[in-house]
């Protein structure tokens, strides 16, 4: 028994058909335009980057750089001085060693340990402190009462 053709079927053999002959004549016209050459196919950038399709000329002044001008390393960080800030004790719990300081500046609140503190401090005290950088964030360092100097902090701290 024969393979029954509908109309479907049929159509899409046509197209089928239809394609091969085109991809064929397609194929017959490149082989008929000839190869491109290397030439053609070559790209050049001229001095401001962009794609030209002409060879740069020879007579074009190219600027000079001095090789020793190039800078290869990533510069050093420059020494900053370290600023000293104002703050608020906001909490202190003097059983744990630790605490809050508010900066006057600002609304930032860095913690502090008990360590890093010149003298004794409580609970709204007005103090200086420098930042350095901890573990989950900015910590408060050299924590001193703000109108007494280290000196006099270490003194208080130590009336035994």
């Amino acid at each position: 028994m024969a393979k029954s053709m509908t109309v479907g079927k049929r159509e899409n053999e046509k197209k089928r058909l239809a394609k091969r002959e085109e991809k064929l004549k397609k194929k017959e016209s490149r082989k008929l335009s000839g190869a491109s050459s290397f030439d053609d196919m070559i790209a050049y950038v001229d001095e401001n980057g962009m794609i030209t399709s002409t060879p740069p000329a020879d007579d074009v002044k190219k600027e000079e750089i001095n090789p020793d001008e190039i800078i290869i390393a990533t510069p050093k960080k420059e020494e900053e001085e370290p600023v000293i800030l104002r703050g608020r004790v906001e909490f202190f719990n003097e059983a744990r060693g630790f605490g809050f300081i508010k900066d006057l500046s600002g609304v930032e609140k860095y913690f502090f340990h008990v360590n890093n503190v010149v003298g004794n401090i409580a609970e709204n005290n007005i103090v200086t402190f420098d930042l350095e950088r901890g573990v989950k964030g900015m910590n408060a360092v050299n924590i001193c009462l703000e109108n007494k100097s280290k000196s006099e902090n270490l003194a208080l701290a130590k009336p035994e």
